[in-house]
């Protein structure tokens, strides 16, 4: 006797005979949006960066930078917080204001930290990255910068004529120290391709010049505002990249920190679609990008 095996499907069944013999049985065909739980989405978190100081004012530091992925939950909303950059500050009144953070899910980057100002709130302020030490006649320190997030800022030891700053820190290497007449240039910040371009986040804010004669520093590679030259403001970090804001001096008022971004991607191919966000399309990648307060949720 010749045993043959056939297999044949019916809706909702699979119906299987051995030599005449028939069994039945019901299979389920499981997609991922009914098991639950869909392939790791990548994300990018950078908070605001922070405000340039005022008078010899150091550079605002660049608000933190996060990557990494997080495995998702269908009909689960995920919180998508933008933090705001923070201004610039004042003459004798206070250093420049951190940065708020920005968060997506349990993820949070840490705002970016303000550049120091003259009178009494001479060192930069912790952040995501350090702000800048201020440029006034003595020693200066820049800011921390939160590991994994930005580097320190840069610091002052110059207690001659012209007196410059300090850069506020990047996210890739730390603010530059005042040195000679030149105050410190903001550190770089980090390229990212999660949109499908390449883009560079959370640079530091260049310090503001010191005395005449002095020069102002750059702002780093990410959106760092330059520091005012005595003949126009500091520059502010650019909208959505994180960056600090340049250093003042005591003519001309610092520039803000620059709003941070958060943005998830995941692949196009997979049998659902989320929901939050400006929603893009990028060769194999949907991509939605949040430049203001949210949720993020995947749908069936």
């Amino acid at each position: 006797m010749t045993l043959r095996w056939d297999t044949r499907s019916r809706a909702g069944q699979s119906v299987k005979n051995w030599s005449g013999r028939t069994k039945v049985s019901q299979y389920v065909q499981r997609t991922s949006a009914q098991v639950g739980v869909v392939p790791m989405v990548e994300y990018l978190v950078v908070a605001g960066g922070g405000g340039g100081g005022k008078g010899r004012g150091g550079g605002g530091g660049a608000g933190g930078f996060l990557t990494g992925s997080l495995s998702a939950t269908i009909g689960t909303s995920y919180t998508v917080t933008v933090g705001a950059g923070g201004g610039g500050g004042g003459d004798g009144v206070s250093r420049g204001a951190t940065g708020s953070s920005s968060v997506f899910s349990s993820f949070t980057s840490t705002g970016g930290g303000g550049g120091g100002s003259d009178s009494g709130f001479n060192n930069g302020g912790n952040g995501g990255s350090g702000g800048g030490g201020n440029g006034t006649n003595g020693t200066t320190t820049g800011g921390t910068g939160v590991p994994g997030q930005g580097f320190a800022g840069g610091s002052n030891s110059v207690i001659v004529s012209p007196f410059p700053s300090g850069g506020g820190g990047g996210a890739s290497a730390v603010g530059g120290n005042g040195s000679g007449s030149t105050s410190g240039s903001g550190g770089a910040g980090l390229e990212s391709f999660i949109t499908g371009s390449s883009v560079t986040y959370a640079g530091g804010g260049g310090g503001g010049r010191g005395e005449s004669g002095g020069t102002r520093g750059t702002g780093g590679a990410g959106g760092g505002g330059d520091g005012s030259n005595d003949s126009a403001v500091g520059g502010s970090g650019t909208a959505n990249t994180g960056g600090g804001g340049g250093g003042g001096t005591y003519t001309y008022v610092p520039g803000s920190g620059g709003s941070g971004i958060v943005v998830v991607r995941y692949p196009v191919g997979m049998a659902i679609s989320g929901a939050g966000g400006t929603v893009t399309t990028v060769g194999s990648y949907r991509i939605h990008t949040f430049t203001s307060t949210g949720t993020f949720s995947f749908v069936a």
